[in-house]
């Protein structure tokens, strides 16, 4: 018999080693990938029952991880350590927990269930857990059959196109597209049309405030003066106190003032916050919550003064590129240029019909972001995950909550019983949904309506982005998604809403026909009609253009158009225009002392008393070049008056006395700063030169020959 070399020997052990290890290997592969999944149960304790659940993951190389949750102590995904399953036996452990909490646990025979020790600080406590499926497949089962509630709901409501998207923990378990984002070329909504969520975008300005926060380059009960010096508001000591934190949580005590900006694309950013010092406040701070798109302009403005960037790029660094929202934009003009986009629809005259776009990029943190579902389903992630994206953390658990906290109460009511309370978190609406939390906030722009909700407690939350204009379809499907996936008996929001809907409609034309009640017959007007033709500005809101429009008087304010139709003595009502925002609304003037159209008022604000807009004196009168004719000496009596130019404006010097400023009037004449009674009228010879001056005063008037 031939022996075998010991080398050969080696080799076939060798081969034989290796073949064992990798049994016991895969052996313990499949144990691990045995308990892979989701797991619910519960801790006995002294008193009562600790609910948990746990996840455990098999990772292609064999090894195994896990995570608790524990919602009674608000513990959500916290990693577990060693983690290990052999012999049927299961063990992990909770690191960094006082009193070394540990479980072991045997693996029943069918491997649905672990009935187990928890041990920690030296107690020993029964734990059982359970294998079910996951969260997110519930979800989705819980989903079946919602299209068809969708599409059906969308009939009832007109509204052309229609994406949803709803994540459950850290899984998007529903996105989806429906009806046309162009109803004309039958273009498809998809997943990834881009829509305006119009004031949706109000919680990304105060999430980079709270990631600012989070760095300590500000404070949320700060003075804002600390940050800006020169910010200044209509009351000093509202001023002197307005926070951080006031500014988005609408309490600032002013009133929404909303044609401020509204259409206004010349004004920036900043000229927009130094015209707050004018706009009157209709409460004290912090008395009443307000919603004010102004303050949330404020508030990006803030994050400009910090960051030294555009508000969009500081966005767009610490939100929209964490997240790989990379298609997401700031302006509808932008959006345009994308290959998937929905167009603007409203409805006018009982027909739905496409609308301009309204770019509003002057106001972006207030609501100018635009986006789809399948990229803001990665926001609501982070808000479901504590300021967390997969293994990215873009700001502080602690922040993302203060966010969602109730800092100011609304007031607002609901007519459904199933909804109470009403607050307002930091960029978050709250209340309370059929006994479970929630935090929303929607958004309407022009052909738009946006809904962002949280079930933070419920590890859900949903997008819902329409092309329509104020739909309120927008918040009724949220409510039917809401009830299926809280495992709720089912309410017929749909119905309801459209019942609430026509009642609306029809109350409204019933108004309509009634409008004439307040109105004065048989009036006229004071002045011809081009006696009210002009500018007229106010310091905060701008300037209101009345010209004549054949034998129609005509405002434009902010570049929107409206025929001003006579009302009854000097009010007007503004008429039907293709953009109905001043559709009849009050336009009264007022005459001055001297019989002059002097102002007009109309309730741009209805929270406060009329916008008061002061008629300019003839621009001419502002005008170094035509000024100059006014120049020269002027005898009264042997007394020299000199007219000279100061800038664009006239100064008159007298012999022994300062200098007196002049100020041109609404009749073409000067009134004397110093002395606003006294006005000089500029008498013109055959020729048209100024000849002389009638100084004009309370019961006298004196003529100054030009020498």
């Amino acid at each position: 018999m031939r022996s075998i070399p010991f080398f050969r020997l080696r080799a076939v052990a060798n081969a034989f080693l290796f073949s064992l290890l990798g049994l016991v290997s895969a052996l313990a592969a499949s144990q691990q990938n045995s308990i892979a999944g989701h797991w619910e149960g519960a801790i006995k304790l002294p008193g009562g029952v600790l609910n948990i659940s746990v996840d455990f993951s098999a990772a292609a190389d064999g090894r195994l991880s896990a995570t608790i949750t524990i919602p009674q102590q608000g513990a959500k995904d916290l990693p577990l350590s060693d983690v290990g399953v052999a012999n049927g036996e299961v063990s992990f452990a909770l690191p960094g927990v006082p009193g070394d909490p540990k479980f072991r646990g045997k693996l029943s025979a069918d491997g649905q269930k672990i009935e187990g020790t928890f041990t920690q600080g030296g107690a020993n406590l029964p734990c059982s857990l359970e294998r079910k499926a996951g969260p997110a497949a519930l979800a989705k089962e819980s989903l079946a059959g919602f299209e068809e509630v969708v599409a059906d709901a969308m009939k009832k409501f007109e509204v052309p196109g229609m994406a949803i998207a709803i994540v459950k923990g850290k899984e998007v378990v529903y996105a989806k597209g429906f009806g046309f984002r162009d109803v004309e070329k039958q273009l498809p909504v998809t997943a990834d049309t881009l829509f305006a969520i119009g004031s949706s975008s109000k919680a990304f300005a105060t999430f980079v405030l709270g990631t600012l926060v989070d760095e300590g380059r500000i404070e949320w009960d700060k003075p804002l003066r600390n940050y800006i010096p020169w910010f200044k508001l209509y009351d000093p000591a509202m001023t002197e106190h307005l926070s951080v934190r006031d500014t988005v949580t609408h309490r600032s005590g002013l009133p929404r003032h909303d044609l401020v900006w509204y259409n206004n694309f010349e004004s920036s950013r900043e000229a927009f916050v130094r015209k707050l010092a004018y706009l009157e406040p209709s409460a004290d701070l912090r008395q009443k919550w307000q919603y004010n798109n102004l303050m949330y302009l404020t508030a990006g403005y803030l994050t400009e003064v910090i960051t030294g960037k555009a508000w969009e790029e500081a966005v767009r660094e610490r939100i929209f590129d964490p997240l790989g929202m990379k298609r997401s934009n700031f302006s509808v003009m932008d959006s345009q240029k994308d290959s998937d986009f929905a167009q603007p629809y409203g409805k006018r005259d009982g027909k739905i019909e496409k609308i301009p776009f309204r770019p509003i990029t002057n106001l972006a943190p207030a609501g100018s972001i635009n986006s789809s579902v399948n990229e803001m389903a990665r926001w609501v992630t982070v808000h479901l995950n504590g300021g967390k994206y997969g293994d990215k953390k873009i700001a502080e658990a602690a922040t993302v909550a203060d966010m969602h906290l109730a800092h100011m109460v609304t007031g607002a009511t609901s007519p459904e019983a199933e909804i109470t309370g009403g607050e307002y978190g930091m960029g978050w609406f709250g209340d309370n949904y059929r006994g479970r939390r929630r935090v929303q906030h929607g958004g309407n722009i022009d052909g738009f309506s946006a809904n962002v909700v949280l079930f933070p407690k419920d590890d859900f939350g949903m997008v819902i982005l329409t092309n329509l204009n104020g739909t309120p379809l927008r918040d009724l499907i949220a409510q039917v998604a809401a009830d299926r996936l809280l495992g709720l008996k089912p309410i017929d929001w749909i119905a309801q809403g459209a019942a609430r809907r026509a009642a609306s409609e029809a109350a409204g034309k019933e108004g309509e026909k009634k409008k004439a009640v307040t109105r004065i017959a048989g009036t006229q007007i004071s002045h011809k009609l081009a006696e009210y033709v002009g500018d007229y500005e106010h310091p905060g809101y701008g300037v209101l253009k009345v010209a004549l429009s054949g034998d129609t008087l005509e405002a434009t304010f902010n570049k929107i158009q409206t025929p001003l139709e006579h009302w009854h003595y000097d009010t007007f009502n503004g008429g039907k225009a293709k953009d109905g925002v001043f559709e009849n609304m009050k336009f009264t003037f007022q005459t001055d002392v001297n019989g002059f159209i002097a102002s007009v008022s109309a309730p741009f604000e209805a929270s406060v008393s009329p916008i008061v807009f002061k008629k300019k004196p003839d621009a001419r009168l502002f005008d170094p070049g035509y000024l100059a004719r006014f120049t020269g000496e002027y005898n009264l009596m042997g007394q020299i008056w000199t007219v000279s130019l100061k800038g664009n404006a006239l100064a008159v010097n007298l012999p022994g006395q300062p200098q007196m400023d002049l100020l041109p009037a609404l009749s073409g004449d000067f009134a004397i700063k110093q002395t606003q009674v006294v006005t000089l009228h500029f008498v013109s010879d055959e020729s048209g030169k100024p000849s002389a001056i009638e100084i004009r005063q309370p019961g006298t008037v004196l003529t100054a020959k030009r020498k």
